[in-house]
């Protein structure tokens, strides 16, 4: 079990968050200098907060770093709690992009992605540090050239550790543990949701946790409305890391961490119930297993935004003054 599981899916996973880490990384360096005044411009009504939230998670590929971000700012009152609130809708919307591409099945591009990306910072390196090319002096866009070639890098690590991981399921399906879990999922759905939300606050990346589910749902391991009870499970185990970023803060920031918990458990116990209408909704859209998986998330987090976004606007959430 130890070599055939534990350790190609540690290493797997290692590989999966050092792509996840980097690409975050990069990306941030490229909006980073103007992620602060975007938001604070752009988040004076619930709805308008939800398009930037949505758009820099899309963008910096990780919900948690928004929401991190947007806590900060609560704390440091460059924001006011009401206005986090369209943000943290958003970021549940945006972080679905990353699910929706591993759900395409990119894995036969990560060594051709990793050799272009590489290649092409080794090139932004020889002309603006190594100086081989001295007619070519740097110029403005050879920074954010470089910081995406480093972003294509950690997004084929990513492909590369889904791989690994996936391709530990035919190993992991004969092992009594997972026996084990799948009669217990038998009686109940909850046991998926309970086993993603702890699996997700372990790990602090929902996104690792759902490649995994989604291998295991193609390989035919775990049927699919298990899948998608564990993906609502993942969505609850993100609040974690927003709960934990909070502490020692401000009350505005600590309100803004119990705003995602209180998004993310809201939602899971409105939708559990109607787990398989959503599994049946999810296959409309694709027949590949893992594309399933995606689409379900995508709509779970796209419905509970939406249900969600009217509440912003009641007074008591509205009120500017919130900055305590």
């Amino acid at each position: 079990m130890i070599h055939s599981i534990i350790v190609p899916m540690l290493l797997g996973f290692s590989v999966f968050l050092c792509g996840m880490k980097l690409m975050e990384l990069a990306l941030h360096r490229l909006a980073g200098p103007y992620l602060t005044s975007i938001v604070e411009r752009s988040t004076a009504t619930p709805l308008r907060g939800l398009a930037v939230g949505t758009a820099t998670t899309a963008f910096l590929q990780s919900s948690t770093a928004v929401t991190v971000i947007a806590i900060g700012m609560v704390n440091a009152r460059l924001l006011t709690f009401p206005r986090t609130l369209g943000i943290i809708l958003g970021t549940n919307i945006g972080t679905c992009l990353t699910t929706e591409l591993i759900g395409l099945n990119l894995n036969r591009l990560a060594m051709p992605l990793l050799i272009a990306s590489v290649c092409l910072w080794l090139i932004t390196a020889a002309i603006s540090e190594l100086r081989l090319f001295p007619a070519l002096r740097p110029v403005r866009w050879l920074q954010p050239v470089r910081f995406s070639s480093i972003a294509t890098c950690g997004f084929a690590l990513l492909l590369c550790g889904i791989s690994m991981m996936q391709a530990v399921g035919p190993a992991v399906q004969q092992s009594p543990m997972f026996e084990w879990f799948l009669g217990k999922a038998d009686d109940s759905l909850w046991w998926g949701l309970a086993a993603g939300a702890v699996l997700t606050a372990a790990v602090h990346s929902s996104a690792a946790v759902i490649a995994i589910l989604m291998g295991f749902v193609s390989l035919g391991a775990m049927p699919l409305e298990l899948g998608v009870a564990a993906v609502i499970g993942a969505n609850v185990g993100t609040c974690a890391t927003a709960l934990l970023a909070s502490l020692g803060g401000s009350r505005a920031g600590l309100y803004v961490a119990f705003a995602h918990i209180s998004l993310n458990v809201g939602g899971a116990l409105v939708f559990m119930p109607f787990v398989h209408e959503l599994s049946a909704v999810s296959a409309w859209f694709s027949h590949s297993p893992a594309s399933q998986v995606a689409h379900a998330q995508t709509i779970f987090n796209i419905a509970s935004s939406l249900l969600a976004l009217p509440l912003c606007y009641i007074r008591p959430f509205s009120r500017p003054e919130q900055t305590a």
